[in-house]
């Protein structure tokens, strides 16, 4: 694959994902994987997302190197490094004032999105979509699986952080991302025969 087409469409999967955060973020929904988790961190703590975001990722960067290859490691981390750039960005430059099931309809289907062209690429956002690809690869769990029961723990956790309502409004754009992960992202397993762990794609 022609290297300058992986790179823009990295670069429009994290836009697109950055986006979809953004929209998230601003409304006070809890966004799904490890940026929720940075979410929830981002509650007690003086730093921004971006930055939480990005130090997040550090320690999954050596299961990807373990298991899924130098290019994938590398390239994730090129996305995670650009969407938390991203996400500064649009912090100081764009305000979203929106409403409350529109933005957690758009703001799920960004990421949603913006994954599946990440996943398509050989790249993840780090953390837990670095363990969903993970899974996929060496059980043949669907991304989605492990996405779904990983928000759902997010959500789990932040009750005492959150209003019914806005964990409500968040749960729907977990909904919308994973189905939008299910019927788009096609499993390695599906379309080729397995590749063993360790090997270079």
């Amino acid at each position: 694959m022609n290297m300058t087409h992986t790179w823009l469409s990295i670069l429009e999967g994290c836009l697109l994902a950055a986006l979809g955060l953004h929209i998230l973020n601003s409304a006070g929904f809890l966004i799904s994987g490890t940026a929720g988790i940075s979410f929830l961190i981002l509650q007690f703590s003086d730093f921004t997302f971006g930055q939480i975001f990005f130090l997040l990722n550090i320690p999954f960067y050596v299961l990807a190197w373990q298991t899924l290859g130098w290019r994938f490691t590398v390239r994730t981390f090129l996305s995670v490094s650009l969407l938390s750039g991203l996400s500064e960005l649009l912090r100081l430059y764009v305000q979203v004032e929106m409403n409350p099931i529109l933005a957690a309809t758009f703001g799920g289907m960004l990421v949603g999105f913006g994954l599946i062209i990440l996943f398509r690429h050989n790249s993840s956002l780090g953390g837990l979509n670095i363990l969903a690809v993970y899974l996929e690869r060496k059980f043949n769990i669907h991304a989605s699986k492990t996405t779904l029961v990983a928000d759902l723990l997010v959500i789990a956790c932040a009750f005492s952080v959150l209003e019914i309502g806005s964990l409500a409004f968040s749960f729907l754009a977990f909904l919308i991302l994973s189905s939008i992960i299910g019927r788009y992202h096609k499993s390695p397993a599906a379309s080729q025969p397995p590749v063993p762990v360790l090997q270079e794609s």
